[in-house]
């Protein structure tokens, strides 16, 4: 304005007038330029408020945006991170050091941190499916892979990315989110092994959706394969369809209504039944039933495990009918045993009565005086067995017998008085080693029984060269009474008589005196008193007798 004013006073006014136009413009001009001045200050401060706002509510929006990030990222539990390929930067968020255990220190800044941290298994294939994906330009990406801690352990993790591109659709940044999957997976490996095991298993296993009411029964959702195996059903045979199939019309009424029961209570039990395979053949199962609850701790299903147990059935039948032969068998021969002990104790009483007085009476005929003292002889033998027979049954027919406390030593003391004159004859070399404290409840007649044979046996059968040495001790262990008896006497060959020692009858030596019934004697009345006997014998250097007995007076 000013100078638009000056060149028109200079050109179009006199001079004489330029100076009063030129003083009146001035002030006009003086005037009209802080007006001019406070109108664009006043629009230029618009502007630039209005600029302000505008990146007050970028920014506003912006902070919205990454709140939302964050929480969205935390939400999910997702690790976020943004390369840029141009310049080999790689950001995270705070999912790294959440999800992984990083510090923020730690955390590196570009793709070989990354690399660095997947399992060795997996980073070869990671890295050729990863840049393959980015030369092929595919939009989205996604794999699993195993994720390193801080820990130095291994998380599985679901990576999902998607690329970034420019307007000439060069690749420029990659985005993706990690995922920690680790629960899922290990879920996933021990469904898989159950799966296996259903699979594999020679059990049966069928699973049934629960009844919706009392008298509905289980339909069946799933059947392993070793079902069709045991029953010759297929699948889809039983699928859909009532578990009582299988049950045959004796188990149906007898076991139905309990089974209905279990089931009501929702409560893991096992029972056997009688089934029935396609081929109607009826078979033997032990069945356990397992309730299973969902995610809401609801019954939903049943889990049945079958195993076929009808060699097993069979095989008890077997037992059961051999035991109750056996136990009429031993009926009849105890009773045969009681008949011909008793029966021939009167007749027998008869002859040994005859025959002593026949012994009064003078017989000149040679002949007959053998044959009578053969007579003699046998009868006197065949009493001695009778009597033999007698003991043993009142040994195996006593289902108890009376114990009290007794000391070892007293007892011994009683049998070498007993047998004081075969002492005196033989003169063996005896060492005791006997608590003479120590007391064991025993049936005071067995165990002198037990001792007289023991001790008879090492006196009749020494050996004649050696001089006889007789062993005997008794020492507790815990709760046991450990006795041995040992001598150096001929000995028995155990090779060929093992099984034989300690039988009826049984003779290992050709000595006239000697009836083979000792041991079994000996051998009964432990066990009759809860005890067990052993031998250790060898020809010619001797034997050694182990008997335990339990220091309790109620065994």
């Amino acid at each position: 304005m000013a100078l638009i004013s000056h060149y028109y006073i200079v050109n179009f006014i006199s001079v004489n007038d330029q100076l009063f136009y030129s003083l009146y413009i001035f002030i006009f001009l003086i005037i009209c330029s802080p007006i001019a001045l406070i109108i664009i200050f006043k629009t230029i401060d618009k502007k630039n408020n209005d600029s302000i706002t505008n990146l007050k509510r970028i920014n506003k929006d912006l902070y919205e945006s990454n709140e939302r990030y964050d929480i969205v990222a935390k939400a999910t539990s997702d690790t976020i991170w943004d390369w840029d390929i141009k310049t080999g930067g790689f950001i995270w968020n705070k999912g790294i050091q959440g999800v992984f255990g990083y510090k923020k220190e730690d955390v590196g800044d570009n793709l070989q941190w990354w690399f660095e941290k997947i399992h060795p298994e997996d980073s070869l294939k990671m890295s050729v499916k990863l840049y393959s994906f980015i030369e092929q330009k595919t939009e989205k990406w996604q794999d699993y892979y195993r994720f390193m801690c801080a820990d130095g352990t291994y998380k599985y993790v679901f990576d999902r990315g998607f690329l970034v591109m420019d307007d000439d659709r060069n690749v420029i940044r990659m985005i993706g989110a990690i995922q920690d999957i680790t629960k899922q997976k290990e879920e996933e490996q021990r469904l898989k092994l159950l799966e296996t095991v259903i699979t594999q298993t020679k059990d049966t296993v069928i699973i049934t959706e629960t009844s919706n009411t009392e008298k509905e029964q289980p339909k069946i959702v799933f059947v392993n394969p070793a079902f069709s195996k045991m029953t010759g059903y297929k699948s889809k045979e039983v699928i859909g369809k009532n578990a009582t199939i299988l049950m045959n019309k004796f188990s149906v009424r007898n076991d139905i209504k309990k089974l209905a029961e279990v089931i009501k209570k929702k409560e893991e039990f096992t029972f056997e039944a009688l089934n029935k395979r396609k081929n109607g053949e009826q078979y033997w199962v032990n069945l356990t039933m397992i309730p299973i609850t969902n995610k809401d701790n609801q019954h939903s299903h049943w889990i049945s495990i079958q195993r076929d147990i009808s060699v097993e059935k069979e095989r008890e039948k077997e037992r059961e009918h051999l035991i109750s032969e056996l136990t009429q068998n031993n009926k009849d021969l105890k009773q045969f045993s009681y008949i011909t002990s008793h029966n021939l104790r009167a007749p027998l009483s008869n002859l040994t009565g005859l025959l002593n007085l026949v012994e009064d009476i003078p017989i000149e005929n040679q002949e007959l005086k053998e044959i009578i003292s053969g007579f003699s002889k046998s009868t006197h033998q065949l009493n001695e067995t009778i009597n033999d027979l007698v003991n043993v049954i009142i040994i195996k027919d006593s289902p108890s017998i009376q114990k009290e406390g007794i000391v070892i030593k007293d007892v011994f003391e009683n049998v070498f008085n007993q047998l004081s004159f075969l002492i005196g004859v033989k003169k063996p070399i005896i060492k005791m080693d006997l608590n003479k404290d120590q007391i064991v409840y025993l049936n005071k007649s067995y165990i002198e029984s037990i001792l007289l044979n023991l001790m008879s046996n090492s006196l009749r059968y020494c050996d004649p060269v050696r001089q006889l040495k007789i062993s005997i001790a008794s020492k507790k262990v815990g709760n046991e009474t450990i006795i041995t008896f040992k001598d150096n006497g001929i000995g028995i060959d155990l090779e060929r008589n093992k099984d034989k020692v300690f039988g009826l009858y049984q003779r290992f030596h050709d000595y006239p005196d000697s009836k083979g019934l000792g041991l079994y004697l000996v051998k009964s009345q432990v066990e009759s008193m809860g005890g067990t006997i052993s031998i250790d014998s060898t020809v010619g250097v001797g034997t050694t007798f182990t008997i335990i007995f339990k220091n309790n007076k109620d065994v």
